[in-house]
């Protein structure tokens, strides 16, 4: 039977469009009382007042909370967004696991993942994301419920009524907890085209399971931290709440009483409108989404080059690195821009035009590891039959030319810059801001840790937390199973074949990532800003196993994967806590998909690297040339061939980066210290991690993708939010939806109907040749034609 609570404020009737129609409605707060059988029932906390929410969220600092409001959040989240985008009901007789779920999860897992694998090595990418499957699967579980005759088949019901929106969740989840490319399967490419290594298939699947997996468990012990509490609201999951409800026609108190349109045909035209909208910056007038236009005017100007489009006209923000603007809360996007203003505007542009580490002589944007002739760096020179540096040849023929092209590339998290010199003053806030992580997390969050490690899960205090009450929890147990599982996993695979790493590395890397799911996890539930940890695995192993190219692929991607999975296992377990699945139901779905998608994707890749003439060649004719691959081969020449010892330690060129550190654990305590006198002033809106990791997309991500998101951000979460509440708790998710998902089919309808057949030559002579298509390719600036450029047999540095 539906368990509803109804609004103090008779907002809207609350009822479900997607299940019978029933007498009895329950009041939530005797849910505990009603199902003796639930481990958690017996002894549920609420919070009936203002007062009392009050008590609980002085246990830290929570910029998302209002403190004047007085509110009764008995019935509902004291959180607008989430009492925008979620229901506050529950109904635990709706079909979830069924056949349906089994067949269409599994189908979706497999032909997304395979999908995106193969676009993976393609440039352009053009991935699959999850509100694709949330679309795909929406009309595919519709027309099993109105064709498959009402049947059972060995016990099991071929058909178990309408598709109801439990299903649909856990079919999204099971369809995208492993549709993006594995970070292992960057490692295996890279160790078959730079060292050509080429192990079996066992050890691939035994190090892309276990990668892949065991964040999973850190993930699960992590949930009292990150997925009960109410603070931590997840503002990604909220987009995807609001398109499952607006898909089936859920009402609830949340959305307000504002009249007009509903949220259905809102979602149509903003949907339709954001699909064709598309086609213009995608393929008819490309130079839209590069609108670079002081370069068009003076296209032979090197030095506007690094103007690298500063403007607040343009269409990609639709398609920004950035994502869903309107899930960013207002203040997280207003130091998400602060730290662009500082770190790219100015300290980026600064380093290029003073020609610091001689960066006027390089572009400000490339792919690849230059020597000082502006030529591709022949690693080669320095590396023994072993793949490790062969120290001599390195000191007397290659030391000088590679230190000074050391930071010239791009697409590479270098500090997590991605970019060649000019922009490694931009990059090395990635390096100061870890330590930030950390003091920000103790500063703010220290006594709600210690908070929620004492107190039972069976006290959590809002309603989604009463509601999910109803569901027998995930033993930790089943969590410590799986970690040892697949620890055994990643021991076999880095001991019986020749990677180069010791198991004592291994547990190094695990202790990183596991130290960091929290603190990372706490910025990221409450800013929607992930931090990443490949940075900081890749100065520890390079430190401590110098010279080793593999083991440092390896440690980097336990240590970085292992925290990013933990969190996108959280992420989901938030997914489904918002809309009520089971979460042991919820467990073995995301386990048995994310170990079908990376065997699927393992296929795929091996397909490729055996038909695909010329795979991950710069001249691999259908643009197969594997710019990721590329990427962490990249990586493993910078911090493990050559390591961060012979950049960064004393009498090196670049030692006086080491000193951000500092500046990362000093930084958060001084808005802290100053909220001591102003405790209700905007200070309490400064978070120094969202800061300096804001900008760590920049490149491939660039000014045309934060300065359009940023001012969209603040428009829809600062000014409509406070001057059109009830507007933007009915439209405001919905229309983040609405546009992600016009905006993802519009992209696979043109690749796959335009880009792809016949070899790309659809509108080769017309629309793809046209001065719209073509002038930001053909000017310095898209060209990557640095300031100063050398003479035939010149060299710089």
């Amino acid at each position: 039977m539906p368990f509803e609570h109804t609004s103090p404020d008779d907002d809207l009737p609350l009822q479900r469009f997607d299940t019978p129609s029933h007498d009895y409605f329950a009041d939530v707060q005797t849910i505990g009382s009603q199902d003796k059988d639930s481990d958690a029932a017996s002894n549920v906390h609420t919070l009936s007042s203002a007062s009392e929410l009050s008590d609980y969220t002085s246990y830290f600092d929570d910029p998302n909370l209002d403190p004047t409001r007085t509110a009764d959040f008995d019935d509902d989240s004291p959180y607008p967004e989430v009492r925008s985008a979620v229901a506050n009901t529950d109904d635990p007789t709706i079909p979830v696991l069924t056949l349906r779920t089994w067949v269409l999860g599994v189908a979706l897992s497999v032909l997304i993942s395979g999908v995106n694998q193969f676009l993976f090595f393609r440039y352009p990418s053009v991935p699959i994301v999850s509100v694709a499957a949330q679309l795909i699967s929406y009309p595919l579980g519709m027309l099993w419920a109105l064709y498959m005759p009402r049947k059972q088949l060995f016990g099991v019901s071929l058909n178990p009524g309408p598709f109801s929106i439990k299903e649909h969740v856990l079919i999204t989840i099971m369809a995208g907890v492993g549709s993006q490319s594995a970070y292992a399967t960057d490692i295996i490419a890279v160790q078959r085209v730079y060292y050509n290594q080429r192990y079996g298939f066992s050890y691939q699947w035994f190090l892309v399971v276990s990668t892949q997996l065991i964040g999973f468990s850190a993930g699960g012990i992590a949930r009292r931290f990150l997925v009960t509490p109410p603070s931590m609201i997840w503002p990604s999951t909220l987009v995807t709440c609001a398109l499952f409800n607006t898909l089936h026609s859920q009402q609830y108190a949340g959305t307000g009483r504002l009249g007009g349109m509903s949220r259905e045909r809102f979602f149509l035209y903003a949907f339709t409108a954001s699909y064709l909208w598309y086609f213009f910056p995608g393929y008819l007038f490309q130079g839209l989404s590069y609108f670079s236009w002081v370069t068009w005017i003076w296209p032979e100007n090197a030095g506007k080059s690094g103007y690298l489009g500063y403007r607040l006209c343009d269409s990609a923000w639709l398609g920004s690195y950035c994502a869903a603007v309107w899930a960013w809360l207002g203040w997280a996007a207003a130091n998400i821009l602060f730290g662009f203003i500082v770190f790219y505007s100015y300290s980026s542009l600064y380093g290029q035009f003073t020609n610091t580490w001689h960066s006027l002589y390089m572009p400000i944007q490339a792919r690849g590891v230059f020597d000082n002739t502006l030529h591709p760096y022949n690693v080669t020179r320095i590396l023994t039959p072993e793949t490790t540096l062969d120290v001599e040849p390195f000191n007397h023929i290659a030391h000088y030319t590679y230190r000074r092209a050391l930071l010239c590339h791009m697409d590479y998290r270098l500090l997590r810059s991605q970019v060649t010199c000019p922009h490694f003053l931009q990059g090395i806030t990635m390096k100061f801001q870890m330590l930030a992580t950390l003091v920000h997390t103790f500063l703010h969050f220290r006594k709600q840790i210690i908070h929620q490690s004492r107190r039972s899960l069976r006290e959590e205090p809002d309603i989604h937390a009463r509601l999910m009450s109803l569901y027998p929890q995930v033993p930790d147990w089943w969590y410590l199973v799986l970690f040892l599982a697949m620890f055994v996993l990643g021991v076999i695979s880095i001991e019986l074949w020749h990677t180069q790493m010791p198991v004592w590395a291994f547990v190094i890397a695990l202790l990183i990532a596991f130290s960091y799911v929290i603190p990372c996890g706490m910025i990221q539930a409450i800013t929607n800003q992930q931090v990443g940890l490949n940075v900081v695995t890749e100065l520890v192993i390079g430190y401590a196993l110098p010279g080793r190219p593999i083991a440092t692929m390896l440690f980097k991607t336990f240590g970085y994967i292992t925290m990013t999975q933990a969190l996108t296992f959280t992420a989901d377990f938030k997914l489904g806590h918002y809309m009520k699945i089971p979460p042991r139901i919820m467990f073995w779905c995301q386990i048995i998909c994310t170990i079908i998608a990376g065997t699927t994707q393992l296929l795929v890749q091996a397909w490729m690297f055996d038909h695909v003439p010329d795979m991950c060649s710069d001249s691999q004719k259908d643009g197969f040339v594997c710019p990721s691959t590329q990427v962490f081969a990249t990586a493993s020449i910078i911090w493990g061939v050559v390591g961060p010892k012979l950049q960064f330690s004393a009498g090196h060129l670049y030692r006086s980066l080491l000193y951000f550190f500092v500046i990362g654990a000093i930084a958060p305590l001084i808005p802290w210290l100053l909220m001591k006198k102003w405790p209700n002033s905007f200070l309490r809106y400064i978070n120094f991690p969202v800061i300096f990791n804001g900008t760590n997309l920049i490149p491939p991500a660039t000014a045309l993708n934060f300065i359009p998101w940023a001012l969209v951000g603040f428009i829809f979460q600062f000014f409509v939010r406070r001057r059109y509440f009830a507007w933007w708790a009915k439209y405001n998710y919905v229309l983040s939806a609405a546009l992600d998902a016009g905006l993802a089919l519009s992209v696979i309808t043109i690749f796959f109907a335009l880009q792809y057949p016949l070899d790309g030559t659809i509108g080769a002579n017309t629309v793809q040749n046209w001065w719209g298509n073509r002038v930001f390719q053909t000017n310095y600036d898209g060209r990557g034609i640095p300031v100063r450029q050398l003479a035939e047999g010149e060299t710089f540095g």
